[in-house]
């Protein structure tokens, strides 16, 4: 996020909507708030692919306050206040990787708990022809892998992933999660 001259030069608060255990928004908050009084919220999680059927993968920034250096999902974010998953999906897709033309389409949700953070996940495949370009503030590093490749990869070394993105795995590949 850039600075706002309305704040003063400091970035705006990201405010995000406090949804209920049915997933209706019940308040809007600080993102910070929301995250230190353990609410829960909405956030998006996207597995781009290209034409071949590989995955790109992304590593976190080691500045980020959650699972910072850890391997996740191409790209990720909280659905803002007001904001539909779809539209976040696409704004995160642009702002973490500059990817404008994928094409989406939903592949699962995810409940909100401790695992996800208290979030309730809209997962989404994407395919596309461009290659990702990584913004380095959010992203230490990417690449792309074979779906049998992660899980060999996943089962060897999973505490180098997310837990939401072992979730996501485990989902869509109908097998339990690693430690």
């Amino acid at each position: 996020m850039g600075a706002d001259k309305a704040t003063g030069g400091a970035p705006p608060v990201e405010m995000i909507d406090v949804v209920d255990a049915d997933n209706r928004v019940v308040d809007t908050l600080p993102r910070a708030e929301v995250h230190r009084r353990g609410l829960r919220h909405r956030a998006v999680h996207m597995l781009v692919e290209d034409r071949t059927g590989r995955i790109y993968l992304q590593r976190r920034a080691e500045t980020k306050d959650v699972d910072p250096g850890l391997w996740d999902t191409s790209a990720a974010g909280h659905v803002d206040a007001g904001e539909d998953y779809e539209a976040a999906a696409r704004r995160e897709l642009e702002e973490e990787l500059g990817l404008t033309d994928v094409t989406l389409e939903t592949l699962c949700e995810l409940p909100a708990r401790v695992e996800t953070g208290l979030e309730f996940v809209r997962v989404y495949r994407g395919v596309t022809a461009a290659e990702p370009r990584p913004d380095p503030r959010e992203i230490i590093e990417g690449g792309w892998w074979l779906p049998a490749d992660l899980e060999h990869w996943l089962a060897r070394e999973p505490a180098r992933f997310t837990g939401t993105f072992k979730l996501i795995f485990a989902a869509l590949r109908g097998t339990e999660v690693g430690a």
